[in-house]
């Protein structure tokens, strides 16, 4: 798990030592103390494994960065729902009271869930990030540029690189337009499994259905995934190679301030070296 969390009752940013404190004063901690005391000792591991992820289950945020992001400096110590309900606090409010209404009481976002200025929690981070997503319970997807009636096909969420990982990883998926309001009030509880939003989502990415739908990370079909990535676009260069460490399975050193050029060759020596297969050179 993420090693933070906003607890999106309460709107604040909570360690892993804040997480089990908030879980050990909870109603279904003395549940499950009280389960354990009288069921069968062979049992109560299972119990507590089961009891355990369903109260730690947590949603995750994919949405474009905007103007005046809160950063975690900005969040720590300080619950969100104190904060200006304009520009992009109130995005990640909304986000939170979305994932609250779901019935979830965790959810993570890129924008203050990480400390940035550590090198080695962001080092982590990325090395982690798509199993973050493949392990939430749901991924949130914002949409800021699509209104109620239009189409995503062609929003800016399709062009940027970290978002091609926030796509193929989760299981479970929704999006959301600019208004929060459910992508074409399609109400599934996973607009992956909507055979409707499925063929839009392969005009907008150009990715099979059954890579959307069962996506496995790995150096396997190297040079379509590197297609995949190919149209997309990062703020900093050199991002584009490190958001595809996770799609390729691949755990190398985040370097900032190197050049794409030399990001992407760590990349592609790397999967060569794997896979032996010197096709993905003409990606």
């Amino acid at each position: 798990m993420p090693a933070r969390l906003l607890h999106t009752h309460t709107g604040s940013l909570c360690n892993r030592d804040m997480q089990i404190s908030e879980f050990m004063s909870s109603q279904q901690y003395k549940q499950l103390l009280s389960s354990c005391a009288t069921c069968d000792p062979a049992q109560q591991l299972e119990l507590i494994r089961a009891e355990v992820s369903r109260y730690f289950q947590y949603v995750m945020l994919s949405h474009r960065w905007g103007a005046g992001e809160p950063l975690f400096r900005d969040v720590e110590g300080n619950p969100i729902y104190h904060m200006s309900t304009n520009g992009a606090c109130g995005k990640l409010q909304a986000f939170c009271l979305v994932a609250w209404e779901r019935g979830y009481l965790w959810a993570w976002s890129d924008t203050c869930c990480i400390d940035k200025d550590s090198s080695t929690e962001l080092q982590e981070a990325i090395g982690s990030m798509f199993l973050w997503y493949r392990q939430s319970a749901l991924t949130i997807v914002y949409l800021s540029d699509v209104p109620d009636t239009g189409s995503f096909v062609r929003s800016e969420w399709f062009r940027r690189g970290w978002t091609l990982q926030e796509l193929l990883a989760p299981r479970s998926i929704l999006f959301y337009t600019r208004t929060w309001s459910l992508y074409k009030s399609v109400t599934s509880l996973n607009h992956k499994a909507d055979v409707a939003v499925l063929e839009e989502l392969e005009r907008a990415t150009g990715i099979e259905s059954r890579f959307l739908t069962n996506f496995s990370p790995g150096v396997e079909d190297a040079r379509s995934r590197l297609q995949w990535a190919s149209l997309r676009a990062t703020t900093r260069p050199e991002d584009i190679a490190y958001s595809l460490f996770g799609i390729f399975n691949l755990y190398l050193p985040i370097m900032y301030g190197e050049s794409a050029e030399n990001a992407l060759g760590r990349l592609l020596s790397e999967i060569i070296s794997r896979s032996g297969d010197i096709s993905v050179l003409d990606w």
